[in-house]
């Protein structure tokens, strides 16, 4: 059963599931929920714990064993498995599926894997775990829920601060979860409890924001001309290679534009989207969203502009990459609203 982040501290008031999952892209948020497993199994009498690591050559029966060797002083059991790649291989699936099909008794375990591919999601495994305890999928949030995350944090040591506080750290925290939970420890330590200003959290917050090319994939499609800019200031600053950030914009833009022109034949979405096997929620969402505003001749225009960054990638063409990626940005971007003819701008106040 799939539960959400904020049910976990009222399961943990109930007697332990005997299976626990645990998958998600951010590191953090994986690694306090396991904590807080792990602390109410110690709670409720589970004293003895066996840490599995399914890396190369690990032996699946000892899963097996970890589960049957109980202790001799009668208490409880935690089996604590971690799988780094996410990907058990065909004779660790086989033993999961036969795993979750009887959890041993007197046992809790707890499996930890990294972010999961909608593929893995579908395998016989990871459906046979999902189903026979409770699975938690534990992604950061994105930047538009990112000042709300901070406010909650700041209130379990007694802190709240302006709404214009919370978006300034969630800009400069972006896309690093680990380093927003210091700098909010951080303010706990140089700010007594109450409120905090913004001069305070500015003077007190580093930078430590990281970009990476999906944020800009999704900004692209977003229309949103400014975050495309900043997360292309944030890329050329950590190094990151042309190449991929082309490659990262023009997936996007022939998505859209095959799309296009299959709407323009008169074919339903769901069936393109199968055709071109794009099945990733968040992406079929931001697809769907950017589609009514993108015409066919503009999408093939910036299929060219993509050819010429690629030109000039390569030396062959002259022009500043970084500038012409934005300018391949503004093409997808919100055209704005036209004035009916015979009006004229309004100033304020008149």
């Amino acid at each position: 059963m799939l539960i959400r982040p904020e049910q976990l501290a009222g399961q943990l008031e109930k007697p332990l599931a005997p299976l626990w999952l645990l998958h998600g892209d951010e590191p953090l948020l994986v690694i306090e929920a396991g904590d807080a497993i792990r602390a109410a199994a110690r709670r409720q009498g589970y004293t003895e714990r066996e840490v599995l690591v399914a890396g190369p050559g690990f032996r699946w029966g000892e899963l097996a064993l970890a589960a049957g060797n109980l202790s001799l002083f009668g208490g409880g059991k935690l089996v604590d498995l971690r799988i780094p790649s996410g990907k058990p291989g065909r004779e660790g699936g086989d033993a999961l599926a036969r795993y979750a099909a009887r959890p041993p008794s007197g046992i809790v375990t707890l499996v930890t894997l990294p972010e999961v591919e909608w593929k893995v999601k579908k395998t016989a495994w990871f459906s046979a775990l999902s189903e026979a305890g409770l699975t938690m999928e534990l992604n950061a949030p994105p930047l538009s829920a990112l000042p709300d995350w901070i406010a909650r944090r700041l209130s379990i040591q007694g802190q709240r601060a302006e709404r214009a506080a919370l978006e300034f750290m969630a800009e400069h925290v972006e896309g690093n979860l680990l380093a927003a939970h210091q700098e909010i420890q951080k303010l706990g330590l140089l700010h007594p409890r109450g409120e905090l200003s913004l001069p305070q959290v500015q003077d007190a917050v580093l930078d430590v924001a990281r970009f990476d090319t999906e944020k800009l994939r999704f900004a692209l499609l977003a229309g949103d001309v400014g975050r495309c800019a900043r997360l292309l200031d944030g890329l050329a600053a950590e190094g990151v290679a042309p190449p991929l950030v082309l490659w990262s914009l023009t997936t996007e833009i022939r998505a859209l534009a095959l799309l296009r022109a299959g709407l323009d034949r008169g074919e339903a979405l769901p069936g393109l989207l199968k055709s071109e096997r794009i099945f990733d929620a968040p992406r079929v969402q931001a697809l769907q969203h950017a589609l009514p505003r993108v015409a066919g001749a503009s999408l093939r225009t910036a299929l060219l502009h993509s050819a010429r960054i690629d030109r000039i990638i390569k030396g062959v063409a002259d022009g500043h990459v970084w500038d012409e990626f934005l300018q391949l940005c503004l093409r997808l971007a919100p055209r704005p609203r036209s004035r009916p003819p015979g009006t004229a701008a309004r100033t304020p106040g008149v």
